[in-house]
Order: structure tokens, then C-alpha cells, then sequence
């Protein structure tokens, strides 16, 4: 059981670094999309513009606010996601294709998932 205890943290800082890692990777990926593709924001429609709140820029703010407090960044990376996917079906009737919109917010589920396991370790050691 003890060991158990002892290796939570090493795990959990390593979930932490993988999930900072990504977020650099993940944030800069969407920045090159966004500068190689030449972005024209005078082209995006009103309602394109509440879908661009919550991706890519929802997920990036709670990814970089993720590197202090995890759980309030994870929860708003996941929810921005959500929302984003939720958005992009009531103004267009279907889900957005693809798997990339997910694959760019896994550090938002790995931050939760690090604040998820650091607060069981306190529960557990109180």
C-alpha cells in the first residue's frame, strides 16, 4: 500500500509533463495552421466566430491555464471542446468531422486527469 502512495506522484508528474509537452505542441500546431493558411478574419461569418471562441481559442487559454491550476484549465479545455461540438451542431445540423478537434485537446483531458489523481493522493494521505 505504501508503495502504491509513492508511486502515484512519479506517474502523476509524468502525466503532468506529458500533458504540458502536448499543450506547447497542440497550441503551436493551431498557431501554424492559422499563420500558414493565411488568416483573413474580414472572411469569417458571425456565427464562424462563436465556433473560433471556444476552438482554437477556449482550448488554448485553458491549456495555458492549465500549468497553474489544472483542474480549472482541464475544465475549460473539455468544455470549450464540448461546446464547440455542441455549437457547430446547432448551427449546422451535423457534428464536426474527424477526429483532429479531439486529438488537439488531449492535454485538457490529461490536465484533469492529473488533477484528478493529485487530489486522490491528498484524500487518501489526510
Amino acid at each position: 500500500m505504501n508503495y502504491i502512495l509513492k508511486s502515484q506522484p512519479r506517474i502523476t508528474n509524468m502525466i503532468r509533463w506529458a500533458a504540458r509537452i502536448l499543450s506547447v505542441v497542440s497550441i503551436g500546431l493551431v498557431l501554424l495552421f492559422l499563420i500558414g493558411e493565411g488568416f483573413d478574419y474580414t472572411r469569417i461569418k458571425p456565427s464562424e466566430w462563436i465556433l473560433f471562441i471556444f476552438f482554437p481559442f477556449g482550448i488554448s487559454i485553458g491549456m495555458i491555464l492549465s500549468w497553474w491550476q489544472e483542474g480549472i484549465g482541464g475544465i475549460i479545455t473539455v468544455g470549450c471542446l464540448a461546446m464547440f461540438y455542441i455549437v457547430h451542431f446547432a448551427t449546422a445540423g451535423i457534428f464536426p468531422h474527424g477526429w483532429a478537434f479531439l486529438v488537439f485537446t488531449i492535454p485538457g483531458f490529461l490536465f484533469l486527469l492529473c488533477w484528478y489523481r493529485t487530489r486522490k493522493v491528498h484524500n487518501v494521505a489526510a
